[in-house]
This record gives C-alpha cells, sequence and structure tokens, in this order.
C-alpha cells in the first residue's frame, strides 16, 4: 500500500488529528477477586468488582482488565500465527477470500461508513457451523450454515484460534455475569442467548500508512453485538469518544490487558443505561499493528428488545424489538456492496416518540 488510494480518504471532519489524548482516563479494573480462592467467602470483593464494571460502562463504555485468566502464551502464540499469515504474499491469503456465500476468512477491502479501512482481516466463527438466516427478509423463516475457511499456511492457525477462542469466549461470559449484577440483575441473565452463539474473532493487521492525517485503520463505528474484547499490540491506535464532551481518546496499551467495549445489544437490553460507544483506529505511518478483538454475539433467534426488569412506567422501552439474525446478516452483506444509505444501526428501531 504505497501512495493513498482516494477510497481511503475521510471527509476532513473525520480526518485524526494526529495529536493524542492520553489521560488515565480509561477505566483499568483488576479481575483477580473472580480466580481468588477468597472470591466465596469474601462477596465484598466482588461488590466492589461489579460496581467498578457499572461504573465503567455507564461512564465509558470502555474499560481495561487485567489478570482476567487468559494464558499469556495462548496470546503470543496467536500473535505469532497473525503474522505468519499476514506476511504472505497476496494472492496465497486472497484464496481463502471471504465473500457472499462464505462470509469469513480473508478480506482487504472492508468499508466503514463507506470509506476503504486501511487495514486487511482475517475472520473466524467460534462456533462451526454458525447457523443464521438464508435472507435479510424479515419473513423469510429459512436458516443457512456458515462454515470457517482456513489457510494452508500458517497449519497451526486454526488450532491456536480454536484453544485460544476457547478462553476468550469464558473471559466474555464471565464480564456478562458482571455486567448483569451490575444491572441489579441475576449473574447467570444474559447466559441462554449465547447458547448458539454467532460470536467470531477478527485478525487485524494494519500495515504502515503514508498518510495516517488522511485514512484511518477502522474509521468511527459502534459494535453491533453485545461485547468486544480486544487483544491489542504495543503500538496501539485504538481511539474512543469521551461520553463528556465528544473528543477522541487513545486508549494506550497495558501490557497483558484486554480491552472491553459494551456493544449495541447490552445498549438496547440496558435501555440505554450503558452505551455503545464510537471507536476507531489511526494508523502509523512507520509502524504496522495487529490487534485480535473477539465479538461475543447471541443467537440468531435472539429478539433483541430492552429487559423487561430494567423498563417500567416511568422508564419505558426506547427500543422495539429486532432480530439480531436479520441485523447480523445485513451488516455482513453490506461488506461487500458499497450502500448508498448508511447500513443499519440500533437507532433506526429506536421508538420515535422518546427519540431525542
Amino acid at each position: 500500500m504505497g501512495e493513498v488510494d482516494p477510497a481511503f480518504i475521510q471527509d476532513p471532519e473525520h480526518r485524526p488529528k494526529l495529536s493524542i489524548i492520553e489521560p488515565e482516563g480509561i477505566p483499568l479494573i483488576d479481575l483477580s477477586p473472580l480466580s481468588s480462592p477468597d472470591s466465596i467467602s469474601d462477596p465484598k470483593a466482588i461488590e466492589v468488582l461489579v460496581r467498578e464494571i457499572g461504573n465503567a460502562c455507564k461512564n465509558w463504555g470502555f474499560f481495561q482488565v487485567i489478570n482476567h485468566g487468559v494464558p499469556l502464551e495462548k496470546r503470543k502464540k496467536i500473535d505469532t500465527a497473525a503474522r505468519k499469515f499476514f506476511a504472505q504474499p497476496l494472492e496465497e491469503k486472497r484464496k481463502i477470500r471471504r465473500d457472499e456465500k462464505c462470509v469469513v476468512g480473508y478480506y482487504d477491502t472492508e468499508h466503514t461508513k463507506n470509506v476503504r479501512d486501511w487495514k486487511e482481516v482475517f475472520d473466524f466463527l467460534v462456533e462451526e457451523p454458525t447457523l443464521v438466516p438464508s435472507s435479510t427478509e424479515p419473513d423469510d423463516k429459512e436458516e443457512t450454515q456458515w462454515f470457517n475457511q482456513w489457510p494452508e499456511n500458517p497449519p497451526e492457525l486454526r488450532e491456536v484460534l480454536e484453544e485460544y477462542s476457547q478462553e476468550v469466549e469464558k473471559l466474555s461470559l464471565k464480564l456478562m455475569g458482571l455486567i448483569a449484577l451490575s444491572l441489579g440483575l441475576p449473574e447467570d441473565r444474559f447466559k441462554g442467548y449465547f447458547k448458539d452463539q454467532t460470536s467470531f474473532i477478527r485478525l487485524n493487521h494494519y500495515p504502515p500508512c503514508p498518510s495516517p492525517q488522511l485514512a484511518l485503520g477502522v474509521g468511527r463505528h459502534k459494535d453491533g453485538g453485545a461485547l468486544t474484547v480486544l487483544s491489542q499490540d504495543e503500538v496501539g491506535g485504538l481511539e474512543v469518544k469521551r461520553k463528556t464532551d465528544g473528543e477522541w481518546i487513545r486508549v494506550r496499551p497495558t501490557p497483558n490487558a484486554y480491552i472491553i467495549n459494551v456493544g449495541d445489544i447490552i445498549q438496547v437490553w440496558s435501555n440505554d443505561k450503558y452505551e455503545s460507544v464510537e471507536h476507531r483506529v489511526m494508523v502509523n505511518s512507520e509502524k504496522e499493528r495487529f490487534s485480535v478483538p473477539f465479538f461475543l454475539n447471541p443467537a440468531h433467534y435472539t429478539e433483541v428488545k430492552p429487559l423487561e426488569e430494567l423498563t417500567n412506567k416511568q422508564n419505558p422501552a426506547k427500543y422495539r424489538p429486532y432480530s439480531w439474525g436479520k441485523f447480523l446478516t445485513r451488516r455482513k452483506l453490506s461488506n461487500f456492496k458499497k450502500l448508498k444509505a448508511e447500513n443499519i444501526q440500533i437507532y433506526h428501531f429506536r421508538v420515535s416518540d422518546q427519540a431525542s
């Protein structure tokens, strides 16, 4: 990727500022009370943890976690395998290129808000096969199956990713339990939604960019699923839109931490108590960057709507119910077409008499 092709260039108001704000900002939360032998006898420590998670979800929509229980060697293996995969010639990677028939695999022409992202990716599904609707039509009840595509090289990629996905899935469900408790719900309130999950893991590679002031690795967006658990390297580049003033804040990489963010589904389930926050990725003129997000998504047949326990006469539901599977298939298909209109968003389901 040499000179910047116009397809990558952001509109002037969305171009990154190369000055970086890095305050203490994004909360860093220690999850060690979860694995401590005293956690059963020390409910206080768990209470404090639940409160910290609740405050982070409410005030930021983002937080980092340490002592999270995912073994470091599993993260190192995935990092090594990702570097090997992306270092291959383009024609090799494109042998498993994703398309409308097979929506996971390798891809290097992803668009966010109709502007091309400065990155290449490899996606894989946590459940194989993953059950989804066959079309985006609301009345079509047919299901189809999505399968993974695996490259010949590196041969260990599949095993490394499958092992890693088990660990990060465990962590994400633990976090969903803490989020449930922070909303005053039973710890297992969300568990049933993920039985036939549509979760996936992505390997991101952001090559050095000659004009980092014009392009973005990923344009501004919110995550459509429930929760994102991100591993990023020491180069950094993730920026989060601060809720208080709309400033873009750089998330400083913390060794062996995960960056967690609330997705749109939690925003709807919590009836806007917790909000999904816009974020983007800056690129670097000298260094390449790697990151590995895990997107925790519910079963396709989930009807996403504000939870009854969190709504009442004073606080009525702010969203109409929507089908997660139809939302997901529409989002996935938009990757292959430059849409005339904006992609589907949760605010399209807002109850109009409360729309702000």
